[in-house]
């Protein structure tokens, strides 16, 4: 009888044992590479952002800076017109992590955007503890000095573009004057319920107007692969 008890122990022993290794195994894996971000700093001619080619090229540059030049970045913006392209179209098919590689912003495009009734009660992991620049900085939001939570996206809350004849990418993407330009909320905090991707427009296409709103012309890069 006691030769059981002593067997059985030695067995909870071993499983106990075997179950630290593991969690010492998944603790020690790698980070995924960081695969979305938002920019530390905007192009600084309001929302004359150079069209998407510009945007794109910043996004570039920074995650280059940041050692993730080896990959292909997008911007996540919307335009409009005849050849009208849909931001989530853009940004390849996922999973997106935050610098740091330890924090998935979103598996694919379907649970980012809540494409469907259950993905939309879920949501994505968007926010503010997610939404970091390049740098892996946080970006100021609501309650922050100054609060630079806008997010140019140019986009409805499914990704796609305005269809409705106003003017919602400051003439896609090319315009620093009158004109507006539909704003995301990096720390989903705010009007319309903080939607990431969009929430409200801008006052104008202006770097002070992006300013006087509450962002700084920074918008959300993904890498495409």
């Amino acid at each position: 009888m006691m030769l059981g008890k002593q067997h059985r122990a030695s067995f909870v022993v071993a499983v106990a044992v075997a179950f630290t290794s593991y969690a010492a195994v998944a603790q020690q894996a790698p980070p995924e590479p960081m695969s979305f971000f938002v920019t530390s700093v905007g192009l600084g001619d309001g929302a004359n952002l150079g069209g998407l080619a510009g945007a794109d090229a910043h996004c570039q540059e920074l995650a280059t800076a940041a050692g993730r030049g080896d990959s292909t970045w997008r911007a996540y913006l919307s335009t409009q017109g005849p050849n009208a392209v849909n931001a989530r179209d853009r940004i390849g098919n996922g999973p997106w992590y935050a610098s740091g590689g330890r924090r998935r912003a979103a598996m694919d495009v379907a649970s980012l955007h809540g494409d469907t009734l259950e993905l939309a009660q879920v949501g994505n992991a968007l926010g503010k503890v997610i939404s970091m620049t390049e740098k892996g900085d946080r970006v100021n939001g609501v309650g922050d000095t100054p609060n630079q939570h806008d997010m140019l996206t140019g986009s409805q809350t499914n990704g796609r573009a305005y269809t409705d004849g106003m003017d919602h990418t400051c003439s896609n993407w090319t315009n620093n004057g009158t004109g507006s330009a539909q704003l995301g909320h990096s720390d989903k905090q705010g009007g319309n319920n903080g939607s990431w991707n969009s929430s409200h427009p801008s006052r104008g296409c202006g770097q002070a107007d992006l300013v006087a709103t509450g962002g700084a012309g920074l918008f959300y890069c993904f890498a495409t692969n």
